[in-house]
């Protein structure tokens, strides 16, 4: 199974030339490591408003590896209509996106995002065929009072409620495990926390988990050695040395 490294610019940078400079650096780099990256894909989920620039780019490097695939940050669960500044599912595929995030923390923080809003558009990816990578993850008062399995596992359940197993198995769904106390505090969770989470996830989930919170290169590798699948990375995917750093410490796993 490929190691999945997903970059997540957030609402950065801020303009089409610092997009295109930074895509383009990973862009090359990965160009002229494709021979040592064979079991890594990695997902670039820039802002929506980059998404065309980046799309042909993506599909050309995919005719000569695997290794890079276009992603969006989120989605609405609507195909067209009256819902003013929402994008659609088919929209981001006619684009040529392959994978979109659904339900990250900041979302439900910020935004007010609910599970029965994010089970919704988890159901309008799966239909398009768009691959979610489905964010879960307790606060800190949650993990401090002990509740961090019951969080995670009710978060599931409503997010993947009413969806088939049989869906769910030809989805490609991804779960990412954020804890949200650890996402930009440079202060990520403990390889060794994170595996207790990750082997409660494993007993009731068949699917690629990745871990996402405050990941730099120093500690990134880490993750992969106890088990977790991939990564979903923030702010250190906006610095394409730290960027190409952390891919390069999946490589020596």
């Amino acid at each position: 199974m490929q190691k999945l490294i997903v970059a997540n610019w957030k609402m950065n940078p801020q303009s089409l030339k610092e997009a295109k400079r930074l895509f383009n650096s990973v862009k090359n780099w990965i160009k002229r490591h494709s021979n040592v990256l064979k079991n890594i894909g990695i997902i670039i989920c820039p802002p929506f408003v980059y998404l065309p620039g980046f799309a042909l780019s993506t599909s050309n490097l995919r005719h000569r590896t695997s290794n890079i695939s276009l992603g969006a940050q989120d989605l609405f669960w609507e195909e067209k209509g009256a819902f003013t500044g929402e994008i659609s599912p088919k929209m981001l595929k006619n684009l040529g996106v392959e994978y979109v995030i659904v339900g990250h923390s900041e979302r439900r923080k910020i935004l007010g995002e609910t599970d029965e809003m994010i089970n919704k558009k988890l159901k309008a990816a799966i239909k398009t065929k768009l691959k979610p990578i489905l964010c879960i993850g307790e606060t800190e008062k949650e993990r401090t009072s002990g509740k961090t399995f019951q969080v995670l596992k009710n978060q599931l359940k409503k997010a993947l409620n009413g969806t088939s197993n049989v869906k769910l198995q030809t989805s490609n769904l991804i779960i990412a495990y954020e804890p949200v106390w650890a996402i930009g505090t440079g202060n990520p969770c403990k390889p060794e926390d994170a595996k207790e989470v990750l082997l409660f996830l494993r007993k009731i989930l068949k699917f690629p988990i990745l871990y996402g919170g405050s990941v730099n290169s120093k500690i990134a590798k880490d993750y992969i050695e106890v088990g977790f699948d991939g990564l979903l990375v923030g702010g250190a995917s906006l610095d394409p040395k730290e960027f190409i750093e952390i891919i390069k410490g999946i490589v020596r796993c």
